[in-house]
């Protein structure tokens, strides 16, 4: 049984935009202040967010925090400030406008991220980001579920979210809201199931998931720690190089094993009779020198053998 579980990230171009933002009224320097918060963070989602806005003066920022799985707080002028998704939010008691609720949920439908942007009493801002879907990336997910593995997504976005990109990737399995923790926990549920699972992630909230799965595999253009942790690393972000991976993989222990049987067949037969099997039958003996040539030729066929995996796609 086989599995393969991703997180959102790959399926996308990798160019998240703010397509749009809402913000409660009387709050004017509250776009400096997202603004200096974002620029400290080193999330693709911060740096969507900080393109969003022209080039403002940094305001000073005290005690950044990232805050895994759920975004960031930073002090400034004294004041706590938050960005982040909704969980974050709940957990520090923050009240959000039901006008802002209310957008935040049709953005959500429309498969877009959302963000929230608050200080300690109130949400001020909800931000929505979109990033395209890569047509070779349903490809990709076409390809896999062809060659009978599943496909599962985990994303740290909501179920809504979650929803509308897996309708329009062919995704049956999918989970939004999904912390770290979460991520390592479902695969080592799919693995108690029975299944092998590969694990593709970018990203240090991947990093968990990536160190309990049996294959794990880290897509080039992520974090660092993601990398060190994966046993493959695609230096690219197309996800059509996963399923090339694969049939490699398949091919290369098909190569291995034609190359033992043949070494096998080869060595039962060459071995008696460069031993001297057929001189009491009718007094043959193997030249040492044709001998020697024979078994170079060994050699060869295997190694000639496993260049034909340089022509296989």
């Amino acid at each position: 049984m086989r599995s393969f579980s991703t997180r959102r990230g790959p399926s996308l171009k990798g160019k998240p935009l703010v397509t749009d933002i809402a913000w409660l009224d009387g709050h004017e320097n509250a776009k400096q202040i997202l603004w200096s918060i974002e620029k400290h963070s080193e999330h693709p989602l911060a740096e969507a967010v900080v393109n969003y806005f022209d080039a403002m003066s940094i305001i000073t920022v005290e005690g950044f925090q990232s805050i895994t799985g759920k975004g960031a707080s930073a002090s400034i002028e004294g004041k706590r400030w938050f960005v982040g998704n909704r969980q974050l939010l709940t957990e520090h008691n923050i009240s959000i406008a039901e006008q802002m609720i209310n957008k935040a949920e049709a953005w959500s439908t429309a498969s877009k991220t959302i963000i929230w942007f608050a200080d300690e009493q109130q949400a001020l801002a909800v931000i929505a980001i979109a990033d395209k879907i890569k047509t070779t990336s349903i490809e990709a997910i076409q390809q896999l579920q062809q060659s009978g593995i599943s496909v599962h997504m985990l994303t740290g976005d909501n179920e809504a979210t979650a929803k509308a990109i897996a309708e329009q990737t062919g995704i049956t399995h999918f989970k939004g809201g999904v912390l770290p923790q979460q991520k390592a926990e479902y695969v080592k549920q799919l693995q108690s199931e029975g299944y092998t699972v590969a694990m593709v992630g970018d990203g240090i909230n991947d990093s968990t998931a990536l160190a309990q799965a049996d294959v794990s595999i880290a897509m080039g253009k992520g974090s660092d720690i993601a990398m060190d942790v994966a046993k493959m690393t695609i230096i690219s972000s197309d996800l059509k190089k996963i399923p090339l991976a694969i049939r490699l993989s398949r091919q290369t222990v098909d190569t291995i094993r034609q190359n033992l049987f043949w070494a096998f067949i080869y060595n039962i037969i060459g071995i008696p009779i460069a031993a001297g099997i057929l001189y009491p039958i009718n007094g043959f003996l193997l030249n040492p020198m044709i001998a020697g040539a024979a078994m170079a030729l060994s050699s060869v066929s295997v190694v000639s053998n496993s260049l034909r995996l340089k022509w296989r796609k």
